[in-house]
């Protein structure tokens, strides 16, 4: 960037972000708000203002790696600084709603990471929370990354274009192994105080509201199953900050190790769903995929052609043209890196892809964007509440279905 550029950078007005977490949603946060105005030409100049952590030692050396101006260790002395604009929530679950009400009312605007909360209620105190606030020109969304690909975003555009005709079916799966070994310990992602629910509120969350995302409609219904594996597990041994060592970064939890605990959510859901138009999906959340590391596919079945997509395979899309002759039709791979995609036109020339972290940035850009031209942001608080009430009625169609029917053989 030359002088005269960083002097129109700096003559921007600035944007100044104080994020509240700082383990690994907050580092992808982090790279996101640090990259994103140097790809795209923005409005405003998103500053790093302050991070928030409740052990100090921590949350400074994440500030110093990361580029953070400042660092506070209690939520509301972040909100109540007058040199944050907009507040960043990357904790866990049962913080969302608080955090993120208190912002609002203090004039902030909000990102808050998914799901957007732990229940309903709490869902919709924060979405009314944001609707008051939009009256005074304040912005709420909710990070559902993975609308940010640009193959995912470019899928969206070809449904709504009409290019699969009227959507039949939907499948959605996804899949990872990280608590396949009974030993790991009773992180916070496994306790429903702190989460919500596990596998379905973790994984099933993305994967619901990408569904709605790509067909451009809600679940009208669902039926559902869910399990636990292990339930019990060791809790994690203190450190000498006092919290819980844990194997996997940003999963601290307080603990008294030695000993042992109950798991209290999901390890695995499945459920099936009717959208709105009476297309059929089926999805699939598990922690117990043995191989699976972050394997998620969304497929999309229609009248006139099909969509595929696979995060191991995030640059691309399959796609199926059902008006060509069968005698040369099939599935093809469409490479998502043309600078007319969405997205690609402020990055690198056709050919050399993207990864998980440009989703962040990607949607760093898209807030910046509509902050500064005063319009909602998508997703928004009342989409995080549709998933919510999604994830809700997948818990009580599973609490009814936990009787099996026994089959005659």
């Amino acid at each position: 960037m030359g002088e005269s550029d960083q002097g129109e950078e700096a003559a921007k007005p600035p944007l100044r972000v104080g994020m509240v977490g700082y383990a690994f949603m907050g580092a992808a946060h982090s790279q996101g708000w640090r990259t994103v105005g140097h790809v795209f030409d923005l409005p405003r100049r998103p500053v790093l203002a302050a991070v928030c952590g409740r052990d100090g030692q921590a949350v400074r050396a994440m500030a110093d790696r990361h580029g953070w101006g400042a660092v506070e260790t209690d939520w509301r002395a972040l909100i109540a600084r007058d040199d944050i604009d907009l507040v960043d929530i990357c904790t866990p679950g049962d913080s969302h709603a608080e955090i993120a009400v208190a912002a609002l009312a203090a004039g902030k605007h909000v990102l808050c990471e998914k799901p957007l909360a732990n229940s309903v209620e709490e869902a919709e105190a924060m979405t009314a929370a944001a609707a008051e606030a939009a009256g005074r020109g304040q912005m709420a969304m909710v990070g559902f990354n993975y609308r940010r690909l640009p193959a995912t975003a470019l899928a969206r555009s070809m449904v709504a274009e009409g290019r699969l005709g009227t959507l039949r079916h939907v499948r959605v799966t996804y899949l990872q192994d990280w608590l396949v070994d009974p030993e790991f310990p009773l992180t916070w992602r496994l306790r429903r105080e702190s989460a919500g629910s596990g596998a379905l509120g973790d994984l099933g969350a993305h994967i619901i509201d990408l569904a709605q995302y790509l067909t451009g409609e809600p679940l009208g219904g669902v039926s559902a199953l869910t399990e636990t594996f292990v339930r019990q597990r060791p809790l994690p041994a203190r450190t000498s900050s006092g919290l819980s060592a844990a194997p996997r970064a940003g999963e601290p939890v307080e603990g008294d190790g030695p000993g042992s605990g109950p798991v209290t959510v999901d390890d695995a859901a499945l459920f099936t769903g009717r959208f709105t138009s009476g297309a059929l999906a089926s999805f699939e959340a598990s922690r117990f995929a043995t191989g699976r590391k972050n394997s998620l596919r969304v497929e999309l079945n229609g009248e006139r052609g099909s969509l595929a997509f696979d995060l191991e395979r995030l640059n691309e899309l399959e796609y199926h043209d059902h008006t060509q002759p069968a005698t040369h039709a099939g599935f093809r791979r469409i490479l998502v890196t043309e600078p007319d995609h969405p997205y690609l036109d402020a990055w690198w020339p056709p050919g050399h892809g993207l990864g998980y972290e440009h989703t962040f940035a990607h949607q760093a850009r898209d807030l910046v964007r509509a902050i500064a031209d005063g319009r909602p942001p998508t997703p928004s608080f009342a989409d995080g509440l549709q998933v919510q009430r999604v994830l809700a009625a997948v818990e009580e169609s599973a609490a009814k279905n936990s009787v099996y029917t026994p089959i005659a053989v």
